[in-house]
C-alpha cells in the first residue's frame, strides 16, 4: 500500500512539472518582439528619392505589356508612352511618378526638390497625354494594365489634387485626361466583373478598388464610389475565414486576405466592418496573433523580390487597420516587424526591386504617419 501511494505522489508530481513546462513553453511561444517605429523624415526622403529618379529616365530594360495590333505597333516604349516609359514596365513608371510627387509634396526641401520639379513640368504635358491617351482609346488596348495600372494612375492623380501648390494644379489639370480614361474604363468593367481576382500580383481585384475609390472620394465622383461600395460588397460581404496561413505564394506582392479589409475598411459602416472581420479574419483581434514576413531569398530574381513588397503592403494594411480600429491596436507592431525586415534592402538593391519597391515602402510610411 506505501509503495502504491508513493508511486501516486511521483505520478502526481511529474504530470505538475509536466504542465508546467507545457505552461512555460505557451508563455514562450506568445512573447512578442517589440519593433521601432520606422521614422520618416528628410533623410528618408533624400535615400528614395533616389529610386524613382533613376528609373523613371531609364528606357530600357522594359518589359511592354500591350497587345500588338500590327507591325505598326513595333515601335519604341517611349513613342507610345511619352511620360511613363521608364522603370521597367509602365505602371512601375507610373507609381515612380507618384513616389517623386508625394514626396516633393512631402519634403519640398529634399536636395533634389528642384530637380524633381523641373522633370514633372518636362514629362506631365498636355501633348504627352494625349499620346498616353490615344494609346488607351485603341480598343485592343482596352484592358491594358487592368486594374493595378488603372489604380496607380489614378493614385497619382489623387496625390496632385490633394496638394496645395500651383504647380501640382497644373500638373492635375495636364493629367485629367488619362484619369478621365481610367475612370471610364472601371466604370466599363466592373459591373460586368462577375467574380473578384483572388491573386497576389497584378490583377488582384480588392486592391485595384481600394485606390480608386480613395480617388473617387478625393475628387467627388459619386458615381465611381458608389460603384466600387455595391461591388466590394457582392465580392467579399459573404467571405469567412479567409486562409491567410496559406500566404505567401512564392511571387506575391500583395496579400489576397489583407487587400480585401484594406477595402471593406473604407466601403463598411464600423459595426458592419467589425462584424465582418468577426468572420472573415477573427484571428487578427487576438492581441499575440503573429504573421511570419515573408523572406526573400534573391533580390536580383525580378519575382522573388516581389515577397519585399508584401512586406510593405502588409504593412499599410495592418497601419491603416490599427488606426482606423483601436481594437487592432496591436497590428502596429507587426507592422513595424514587416517594414524592419525589408526596408534596410530597399536604398541599393538591385534594379528588379529598385524600379518599384521604393513606392511599396512610401505608401507604408505615409499610412504609418497619416500623411
Amino acid at each position: 500500500m506505501e509503495k502504491l501511494i508513493f508511486s501516486a505522489l511521483i505520478l502526481a508530481l511529474l504530470i505538475s512539472c509536466k504542465n508546467r513546462t507545457s505552461e512555460t513553453l505557451k508563455e514562450k511561444e506568445i512573447t512578442i518582439k517589440t519593433f521601432s517605429e520606422p521614422t520618416f523624415t528628410l533623410a528618408e526622403a533624400n535615400k528614395l528619392i533616389e529610386l524613382p529618379m533613376h528609373c523613371v529616365g531609364t528606357e530600357y530594360p522594359y518589359k511592354p505589356g500591350e497587345t500588338l495590333e500590327s507591325k505598326a505597333d513595333l515601335v519604341e516604349p517611349i513613342a507610345v508612352h511619352p511620360i511613363f516609359y521608364g522603370c521597367f514596365d509602365w505602371h512601375s513608371a507610373v507609381h515612380g511618378y507618384w513616389s517623386m510627387v508625394t514626396l516633393l509634396k512631402q519634403f519640398p526641401k529634399m536636395d533634389r526638390a528642384e530637380e524633381v520639379r523641373k522633370l514633372l513640368n518636362e514629362k506631365i504635358t498636355p501633348k504627352n497625354v494625349a499620346t498616353e491617351v490615344a494609346f488607351f482609346e485603341k480598343p485592343i488596348n482596352k484592358s491594358f494594365e487592368r486594374t493595378y495600372g488603372w489604380a496607380w494612375l489614378l493614385k497619382l492623380s489623387e496625390e496632385l489634387h490633394n496638394w496645395d501648390d500651383p504647380m501640382a494644379r497644373e500638373l492635375e489639370e495636364n493629367l485629367k485626361p488619362l484619369a478621365d480614361i481610367i475612370v471610364l474604363r472601371y466604370k466599363e468593367f466592373l459591373p460586368k466583373l462577375n467574380y473578384p481576382i483572388r491573386v497576389g500580383e497584378h490583377t488582384n481585384t480588392a486592391f485595384g478598388l481600394t485606390f480608386a475609390y480613395d480617388y473617387a472620394k478625393a475628387i467627388g465622383d459619386l458615381e465611381l464610389k458608389q460603384l466600387i461600395e455595391k461591388r466590394a460588397r457582392d465580392f467579399y460581404m459573404n467571405d469567412e475565414n479567409c486562409p491567410i496561413t496559406w500566404e505567401p505564394s512564392g511571387y506575391d506582392f500583395l496579400s489576397p486576405c489583407l487587400e480585401e479589409v484594406d477595402i471593406m475598411r473604407r466601403v463598411l459602416s464600423s459595426e458592419e466592418f467589425i462584424s465582418w472581420m468577426d468572420t472573415f479574419l477573427p484571428q487578427l483581434a487576438d492581441e499575440n496573433y503573429h504573421l511570419k514576413v515573408g523572406e526573400v531569398s534573391d533580390r536580383t530574381d525580378g519575382k522573388l523580390v516581389h515577397l519585399d513588397g508584401l512586406n510593405f503592403s502588409r504593412a499599410w494594411v495592418f497601419y491603416g487597420l490599427a488606426k482606423q480600429y483601436p481594437k487592432y491596436k496591436h497590428l502596429e507592431n507587426l507592422a513595424n516587424e514587416h517594414i524592419v525586415y525589408s526596408y534596410p534592402n530597399l536604398v541599393g538593391d538591385s534594379y528588379e526591386g529598385g524600379h518599384w519597391l521604393g513606392s511599396f515602402a512610401i505608401y507604408a510610411l505615409n499610412i504609418l504617419h497619416g500623411k
